[in-house]
């Protein structure tokens, strides 16, 4: 891992920590142990007066995004509920929440627009999944000229595999890798925490 600096305006932008996907089985680890990893983050970002921004998807048969797949679609919605981001990363008023329909947090919504009415040049990603909303909003952001650190113990996949793909293999040509600990520590030792 290569954690090297944040910028002063950095966010925290949590990918689908929303009750269908974070009661899935993941690895190599689970929804419950993001979150923890993810308020952490959240907390210490809040701490600094640094953006947190909470993406959630959402889709019905009639909004998905169009196109064949060799894997179809689900005939029918998905359960009542699985797109509510979970109660342990919301209700902090300062936040952002952002609503997509496709796996990256960027095209079809507001992101990068609330990114840069705040000044932000840097952007820390986690979530779920790590080779399908959290690789799609890093390879976004890197597009969009964000300087971008993955938070690597705060993102999991629902595949084997495919979060170890992502982490040694794509995410070094996009960014920066490092763990929540790391991060924390970065954040701390390069700002002063803000009197609340």
């Amino acid at each position: 891992m290569a954690l090297t600096t944040l910028d002063p305006r950095t966010a925290l932008v949590l990918v689908d920590l929303q009750h269908g996907i974070v009661a899935a089985p993941t690895t190599p680890y689970t929804g419950p142990e993001v979150v923890t990893c993810a308020v952490t983050l959240a907390d210490a970002f809040r701490a600094h007066g640094l953006p947190v921004v909470l993406v959630r998807v959402t889709s019905t048969p009639e909004t998905a995004t169009p196109g064949r797949t060799e894997l179809g679609r689900p005939a029918a919605g998905m359960p009542e509920g699985w797109d509510v981001l979970v109660d342990e990363v919301t209700g902090h008023p300062g936040d952002v929440t952002v609503t997509k329909r496709t796996w990256g947090a960027f095209h079809g919504t507001d992101l990068d627009l609330q990114l840069r009415r705040r000044g932000v040049t840097q952007v820390v990603l986690a979530g779920i999944a790590t080779s399908i909303g959290v690789e799609s909003t890093a390879r976004a952001a890197h597009e969009h000229g964000y300087h971008v650190t993955l938070a690597t113990d705060a993102m999991t996949d629902l595949a084997p595999g495919a979060h170890r793909h992502s982490v040694d293999h794509v995410f070094p040509r996009l960014g920066e890798r490092g763990t929540t600990e790391e991060i924390v520590a970065l954040l701390a030792a390069t700002r002063p925490a803000r009197a609340v």
